[in-house]
C-alpha cells in the first residue's frame, strides 16, 4: 500500500488530506490518481459508490489547475443536486491551502441569480448537473471553451436519467483539446456509447470487478406474501436496533405510504422522492446526514448519488427492474471499508429477479426467516439495557434532586427499580408482539394469495377491541396514513389511537378504539379537507349488502305460437305434413 506522497500529490493537497482524517489511499486513489498526474489521456475508472472516487479525480484536477487564471479549466458534471454539492465541498476540502482556487456548484433546483453572480467572478472549477449548466451558458455566464478536463461522475446514472442530449451539446462546447474522465459503477451500453463517442485513446482502469456489488455488502432476501411486506418491513426494523437506513420503493405513492406508515408506528422515518419541493428534500437530508432521522423511504432517482456515512442498511421495499439500479442501491452501504446489509424483502412473483441479480454481480444471496416475536423482544431488551448501563451520568448536576429521589424511592426495592425502567422503554414492543400478525412464507406461486380488492378491502371485519370507521376521502384527496393522523390530531384532540388503515381511491376505512368510535365520527362529520365536505360513519352500517337474486321470470310466449296452440293447430312434422308443406309446382 503506497502513501499520499507517494502517489505524487503535491504537500498543500497533502496537508489537507491528512486534517481530513485520511492516511492511507483507497484502491480506486492508488490506481487512477498516478495515472491522471503523468498522462494527457482520457480515462473510463469503474469503481463502486463510496470507494473514493471523488479524491480520484479531484486531486489532479486541483494539482494540475493554473491558479493564475480565473477562466474555468475543469468541469465536473453529476446526476443529481445532492452529489453535485458534496463533490463541490470536498474538492473545496482537497484545495484549501491552495491560493485562489475557486470551486463553484450550480445546479437546478434553486434560484438561478446567485449562480450566475457568482459565476461573473470566476471559477476555475465548476461541479454541476447538466441542464442548469446548459441554462447558464446559454445566458452567457458559464463559459466552457478553455476547459481542459471534463469528468463524467456517476456516468451510468446520468445517462439513465436522460441526460443524453444534454451532455451531447455540453461536449459540443468544449474545445478540441481537452481531457475527459468517466467514472462509473457499471460499464452499461450507453456509457460505452458515449465512450466510443467523446473519448480518444482511453484507457479502462477497473477497480475490484465490473458491475459487481460492493465488495463489504452482504445481500439477503426475504420471501414474503404481497400483503405482508409492511408487516416484514416492520420485523426486519425492530430486529436491527441500531439500524440506520435507506428503504427504496418504486414509485412516489408507494415512497410515500411507507414513510407514514413508519411514522404512524412511531419510527423515525421521513419520505425523500420527486414531488417534495427542494427546500424540503434538503432538510429531509441535512436531518438524514445528521442522524436525527433514522429511517430515509426513498425512490432511486431521489436517492441518486446520495453519499451518507456510517449507513448501515439498505433495505429494497420493491426490487427495481433495472440490475444496474440494484447496483447502485447496495452501493450506498458498506463504504470505506466498512460492512453493509442489503435486504430486498420480495414475493414469490419477484424471486427470478434475484437470480438475475447473482448472476450479474456475481454474488449469492442468504434467503433468512422473517424474525419472530421472542427473537425481537430479545434484540430490544439488549438495546434498553446496553442504554441504561452506557448512560453517563452527572454527579455533580443531579446532586441537588438526589435526596428527593432517593427519598421518593426508599420504599422501593432495586429489582423492582429495574423493572419499572426496562418497562417504560420496553413495554411497547411487548404489547405489540404480544398480538402480533404471523407471517407466513409463500409456498409456491399458485398458492400466493392475490391482493385484496376494493371490494374486499371494504368488507373486511374491524380487528378486536376496534371499530371500522368510514370517511369520503381517499388517495385521489391526497389522503395519506400521515394526513389521517394530523387530521384526527386536529380534530378529535390528543393523540389518538388507530389501528389497521386501508386507503382507497376515492374512500377510506380505518379503525380506532371502540370507546372513541363515537367521538371520531362526531368530529370528523361535517369538517371542510380541500373543500369537500367531510362524512364519517360506522363501516358496518354502509356496509354493501349482496345483491338479491332477481326471481326468474316467466317467458312471455309468442302469441301467434299461443293462438295455434289454443286452437290445436300444431304444426305436423309427419311425412305427409312436410309434404303439404312443399311449394306445388306450376
Amino acid at each position: 500500500m503506497k502513501t499520499f506522497e507517494e502517489l505524487g500529490i503535491s504537500e498543500e493537497i497533502r496537508r489537507a488530506i491528512d486534517e481530513m482524517g485520511f492516511v492511507q489511499p483507497m484502491p480506486v486513489q492508488e490506481a487512477v490518481i498516478p495515472y491522471l498526474l503523468q498522462q494527457r489521456r482520457d480515462v473510463i475508472a469503474l469503481a463502486q459508490t463510496g470507494t473514493g472516487k471523488t479524491a480520484a479525480f479531484g486531486i489532479p484536477l486541483l494539482q494540475r489547475m493554473d491558479s493564475k487564471q480565473r477562466q474555468t479549466q475543469a468541469l465536473v458534471l453529476s446526476p443529481t443536486r445532492e452529489l453535485c454539492l458534496q463533490i463541490a465541498d470536498d474538492l473545496r476540502d482537497f484545495g484549501r491551502y491552495m491560493d485562489d482556487i475557486h470551486v463553484e456548484a450550480v445546479y437546478g433546483g434553486a434560484a438561478i441569480e446567485p449562480q450566475m453572480r457568482t459565476l461573473k467572478k470566476g471559477a476555475q472549477v465548476i461541479v454541476a448537473t447538466p441542464g442548469r449548466l446548459i441554462d447558464l451558458k446559454n445566458r452567457g455566464y458559464a463559459h466552457l471553451e478553455d476547459v481542459t478536463n471534463i469528468v463524467l461522475d456517476e456516468a451510468d446514472e446520468m445517462l439513465n436519467m436522460g441526460f443524453s442530449e444534454a451532455i451531447n451539446e455540453i461536449f459540443e462546447s468544449l474545445s478540441a483539446d481537452h481531457n475527459t474522465l468517466m467514472f462509473s459503477a457499471t460499464m452499461s451500453r450507453e456509457v460505452e456509447r458515449v465512450a466510443k463517442q467523446y473519448l480518444k485513446d482511453y484507457e479502462t482502469i477497473v477497480v475490484g470487478s465490473r458491475n459487481e456489488g460492493a465488495e463489504n455488502v452482504n445481500h439477503i432476501y426475504y420471501m414474503v406474501q404481497a400483503k405482508d411486506k409492511y408487516l416484514a418491513l416492520k420485523r426486519i426494523v425492530d430486529y436491527y436496533p441500531k439500524i440506520f437506513a435507506i428503504i427504496f420503493c418504486r414509485t412516489k405513492l408507494e415512497t410515500q405510504e411507507v414513510a407514514d406508515k413508519l411514522i404512524r408506528d412511531g419510527y423515525n422515518a421521513e419520505a425523500l422522492h420527486g414531488d417534495l419541493s427542494q427546500q424540503q428534500r434538503d432538510l429531509t437530508m441535512q436531518k438524514f446526514r445528521q442522524h436525527t432521522v433514522q429511517l430515509l423511504v426513498a425512490t432511486d432517482v431521489a436517492a441518486r448519488g446520495l453519499d451518507v456515512e456510517d449507513l448501515t442498511h439498505v433495505i429494497n421495499f420493491g426490487l427495481p427492474d433495472d440490475i444496474e439500479n440494484y447496483t447502485h442501491r447496495s452501493g450506498r452501504t458498506g463504504r470505506a471499508g466498512k460492512k453493509g446489509t442489503s435486504i430486498s424483502i420480495v414475493h414469490s412473483k419477484e424471486k427470478h429477479k434475484i437470480r438475475n441479480i447473482e448472476k450479474e454481480i456475481g454474488k449469492k444471496f442468504v434467503e433468512a426467516e422473517i424474525p419472530n416475536a421472542e427473537e425481537i423482544c430479545k434484540k430490544q431488551l439488549y438495546k434498553v439495557m446496553d442504554q441504561i448501563v452506557k448512560t453517563d451520568v452527572d454527579d455533580e448536576e443531579i446532586a441537588p434532586f438526589i435526596n428527593d429521589i432517593n427519598r421518593y424511592f426508599e420504599y422501593i426495592d432495586k429489582e423492582e427499580i429495574i423493572k419499572k425502567i426496562v418497562s417504560l422503554e420496553f413495554g411497547k414492543f411487548l404489547a405489540y408482539y404480544a398480538d402480533a400478525p404471523e407471517i407466513e412464507k409463500p409456498v409456491a406461486d399458485k398458492h400466493e394469495k392475490k391482493p385484496q380488492t376494493d371490494r374486499q378491502k371494504l368488507q373486511n371485519k374491524a380487528s378486536k377491541g376496534f371499530k371500522r370507521l368510514f370517511i369520503n376521502l381517499g388517495k385521489k384527496d391526497g389522503f395519506f396514513p400521515g394526513v389521517l393522523m394530523q387530521t384526527l390530531n386536529r380534530y378529535v384532540g390528543g393523540r389518538q389511537e388507530v389501528g389497521h388503515i386501508d386507503l382507497l381511491d376515492t374512500i377510506s376505512y380505518f379503525e380506532v378504539p371502540e370507546r372513541d368510535a363515537r367521538k371520531v365520527m362526531t368530529q370528523l362529520t361535517g369538517i371542510r379537507f380541500k373543500g369537500r365536505q367531510v362524512r364519517c360513519n360506522d363501516a358496518e352500517e354502509i356496509r354493501p349488502q349482496s345483491k338479491p337474486r332477481p326471481q326468474r321470470q316467466e317467458r312471455v310466449p309468442d302469441r301467434k305460437k299461443a293462438s295455434h296452440q289454443l286452437k290445436g293447430d300444431i304444426p305436423d312434422f309427419s311425412e305427409e305434413g312436410w309434404a303439404r308443406r312443399r311449394p306445388k309446382k306450376k
